[in-house]
């Protein structure tokens, strides 16, 4: 059952990259639609993520949005409840995104500044889109396993 609700994820949030909505947006449409969380919210959250951080050489805008995922199923919403389940997902997260790409921050992943004119037209001629579409589809996965395999390990009714 993890690897379909781990491969649907990970579909879903790359078939939103490739119809149009960016990185952060697709993720975390992905991630919450899984957890049975809809809502006109999500994308619009999650937008200023993109890019990098709004094209400011940050971290990777599929790994933000993996991020705020995780926080959707790990998070806390009361001040005396622990913020380690989150925070431990969280730093798995990104070693596992790192392993695979080596960095986390956009502008390394992609080896142009997208915030430029050179960068932007580098995005366009070599195709990077399709990197973006990796990056986007590799963060929901790994999300959603942890995401999965916690809520299983606690034996807890939501899992996904």
């Amino acid at each position: 059952m993890e690897s379909q609700f781990v491969s649907n994820v990970r579909k879903t949030a790359e078939n939103s990259f490739d119809s149009g909505l960016y990185c952060a947006e697709s993720v975390v449409l992905a991630l919450a639609g899984a957890q049975g969380v809809e809502s006109d919210l999500l994308p619009r959250i999650a937008t200023g993520f993109c890019s990098g951080m709004g094209r400011t050489r940050g971290t990777c805008g599929a790994v933000s949005g993996a991020i705020m995922g995780i926080s959707l199923a790990l998070g806390r919403s009361e001040a005396d409840e622990s913020v380690q389940p989150s925070y431990t997902a969280v730093n798995r997260l990104i070693r596992e995104f790192e392993q695979a790409f080596g960095a986390r921050d956009c502008h390394v992943l992609l080896g142009c500044d997208i915030a430029t004119p050179e960068g932007k037209s580098m995005f366009r001629e070599k195709g990077l889109s399709k990197r973006c579409t990796e990056f986007t589809g590799k963060a929901a996965e790994i999300a959603a396993r942890i995401i999965y395999e916690l809520n299983e390990d606690a034996g807890s009714a939501a899992t996904p």
